[in-house]
């Protein structure tokens, strides 16, 4: 899906000294990243979601289906409140068209709009179409955190040259028995932390164990994020080709 991209694209200590001081061997940091990577990709998946928006006048939660094939394909479909039911998002590679049923109307995103919120959420349309993963877009080093934390590790990503990126640096919060994802704290080129992703309620879902909710909070503020929940995913399962096309994207239901 394209949360699942993204975010589902998205997702990643204890000191270096201090393992070395006890004898333990440095954590493997690119092992880290690639399960953190894995953790909500598969070849192909279909999941049903729930997100709810909270702002300080008004709050809102959608139903959502979401298809996915590998990192370049993503279609999602709202089905609940009846308002918005219908509306749907098509993602090919970088290239995104919403489809809005009450006017019958397919509109291409601009590459001006990227930056524009999805849905009016805390999540923006270039989240939907990333396809860069933390293995291969992010140079990474372990990092001494500020807080004595013994059950995670700290992980410093920044974008490599050649990435394509909003973001200055990612701090992944990743624990250090299961190489599950904790937190993830995002700051822009001048070093402002601009947003924070939780991840809790570890279950299986789909063969897989991981955070089912994760809720998105900008920085500061206490009266605006938004939470996903996952209901149920089918990973690597049979997903047509037909579901990522315009025609599909402008069916009615």
């Amino acid at each position: 899906m394209l949360i699942t991209r993204y975010i589902l694209n998205s997702i990643f200590f204890i000191t270096l000294g201090s393992n070395l001081l006890f004898g333990e061997s440095p954590p493997n940091v690119e092992k880290i990243l690639k399960e953190s990577d894995r953790l909500y990709r598969a070849d192909s998946c279909y999941a049903k979601i729930e997100m709810t928006i909270v702002n300080p006048n008004w709050r809102r939660t959608l139903l959502m289906d979401t298809w996915t094939i590998g990192m370049d394909r993503t279609m999602i479909r709202i089905l609940e409140p009846k308002k918005d039911r219908g509306i749907s998002t098509l993602r090919i590679k970088n290239e995104m068209w919403n489809f809005f049923p009450k006017i019958d109307k397919v509109m291409k995103i601009p590459p001006s709009m990227m930056m524009g919120s999805w849905m009016g959420s805390d999540f923006t349309n270039d989240d939907l179409v990333k396809e860069s993963t933390f293995i291969d877009d992010y140079d990474s080093k372990l990092i001494n955190p500020d807080t004595k934390d013994e059950k995670n590790y700290y992980i410093e990503l920044k974008p490599r040259k050649e990435t394509v990126s909003v973001w200055g640096k990612i701090i992944n919060v990743v624990a250090r028995d299961t190489y599950i994802p904790v937190r993830q704290e995002f700051f822009d080129e001048k070093d402002r932390k601009i947003r924070i992703i939780t991840f809790s309620e570890i279950k299986n879902l789909g063969g897989k164990k991981l955070p089912v909710l994760m809720e998105v909070v900008p920085a500061g503020r206490k009266d605006k994020k938004t939470t996903i929940r996952y209901i149920d995913a089918v990973f690597n399962g049979k997903v047509p080709e037909s579901v990522f096309s315009l025609r599909n994207l402008r069916k009615k239901i």
